[in-house]
């Protein structure tokens, strides 16, 4: 008889927005006539910026001729994709990349996962608490972890608590680990890593031969000059640190799936013999052995987002989810919550009022405002006490959604 892997069956409870969504389909059922505005899961609502739509629309009629049919593409990656990337998104903040460390995907959510697989077992994994909770899980299914305890923290999973006191900045380690995830814009307090932060980090990892997974999925929505975009700007991240960024939020490809790894050659990891070996020729591996590449259409289309009418295109969309943010960020100020995020970040995290539980506050929101948002306990037991809204919404429902909750809260 097949035997499962026992590992899926430590997770304490469903997926964060499963759950979510099983809640609010309860409250629509029951209430068929309810308006709910959905602040929750940070899915976006613009459309395909225009130039972005035109080079989708361009690439599927090439699959209709002969003579520009596009079948298997590279595994890593077309080039010209990565070249593109490159050149807009990285050489202008110093960093200098080569085309090999590379790797388009379809989602950084996959990326974060997976990447995993060429990291033995027995790597001692740091994460925040709260966090995203596919850094978490993916550890647990893969057998890395013990039981949860009465919290919700795994054993064998070093967890470093980001709260109120700390800036939500996690302090060092204290113990000797050997992955260290890393997310800013963070995802979901909103907050951001100065360079002077980031470079404890570096330092750290290339002391202690430990590998930091970067993810910069939200970097497009800082709006500080001062603050990185990518962990590259840090001296010394070329030799200890693998990025991860998407085009999900960036240029509203959450339904068509794009992003990439950048993992540098100088990034090594200790074989069982002692000697060095480079991760980037594993991702490599891994990649041509389990992966066809992201769909000819789909690069395509994300090469558009760096033209010169397609930046502009996609930054007046994310100009427009941060004005979302301001809007539910000073609109919630006005009646005395708490606030975070929201400035560099398309979420906003809030201190619940009155000492509610942030499932409560999710109850509450959902029955007496009709307004879908996301527990903070949901990204860990540092995030109890906390709430998350996000800016991915239309205008007119973002207004009304702040206006329904001060009024609620006054």
């Amino acid at each position: 008889m097949a035997k499962i892997n026992d590992n899926y069956l430590k997770l304490k409870a469903g997926y964060l927005f499963p759950e979510i969504g099983r809640r609010v389909r309860a409250f629509t059922e029951a209430n068929p006539s309810a308006k709910v505005i959905r602040l929750g899961i940070g899915d976006v609502t613009r459309p395909l910026a225009p130039a972005v739509l035109k080079a989708f629309h361009d690439a599927v009629d090439d699959l209709g001729t002969t003579d520009h049919f596009a079948g298997y593409g590279p595994e890593q990656g077309y080039d010209w994709l990565i070249n593109v990337i490159i050149e807009n998104s990285y050489t202008p903040l110093g960093v200098s990349l080569s085309t090999s460390e590379m790797f388009i995907s379809d989602g950084s959510k996959c990326d974060c996962a997976n990447i995993l697989d060429i990291f033995a077992m027995d790597n001692i994994v740091a994460i925040g608490d709260p966090v995203y909770p596919v850094y978490n899980d993916t550890n647990v299914m893969i057998g890395r972890t013990g039981e949860a305890d009465d919290k919700g923290y795994y054993k064998g999973i070093v967890y470093l608590p980001c709260n109120e006191a700390n800036g939500f900045i996690p302090a060092l380690p204290t113990e000797k680990v050997d992955i260290i995830y890393l997310c800013f814009p963070n995802n979901p307090t909103g907050v951001v890593a100065s360079k002077a932060e980031l470079k404890k980090w570096v330092d750290y990892a290339n002391a202690n031969d430990a590998v930091i997974f970067f993810d910069a999925a939200y970097e497009a929505f800082i709006t500080d000059p001062s603050i990185p975009h990518s962990i590259y700007e840090i001296e010394g991240a070329k030799k200890c640190a693998i990025e991860f960024r998407s085009f999900s939020k960036t240029a509203g490809f959450t339904g068509v799936r794009c992003g990439l790894v950048v993992v540098p050659e100088e990034v090594m990891g200790t074989m069982a013999d002692g000697e060095k070996y480079s991760f980037n020729k594993l991702w490599n591996r891994r990649v041509s052995t389990k992966f066809n590449g992201a769909s000819y259409p789909v690069q395509r289309a994300a090469a558009a987002v760096y033209s010169e009418e397609g930046w502009k295109q996609t930054k007046e969309i994310i100009d427009y989810y941060m004005e979302n943010a301001r809007l539910i960020r000073e609109g919630l100020t006005e009646v005395g919550v708490t606030i975070f995020g929201g400035v560099n970040a398309p979420y906003i995290w809030l201190k619940t009022p009155g000492g509610m539980t942030s499932w409560e506050f999710f109850d509450k929101l959902l029955n007496e405002c009709n307004v879908v948002g996301t527990p903070g306990s949901g990204f860990g037991p540092s995030g109890e006490g906390y709430f998350r809204l996000s800016a991915f919404g239309h205008r007119e429902n973002v207004i009304e959604a702040v206006e329904r909750i001060k009024k609620n809260l006054k």
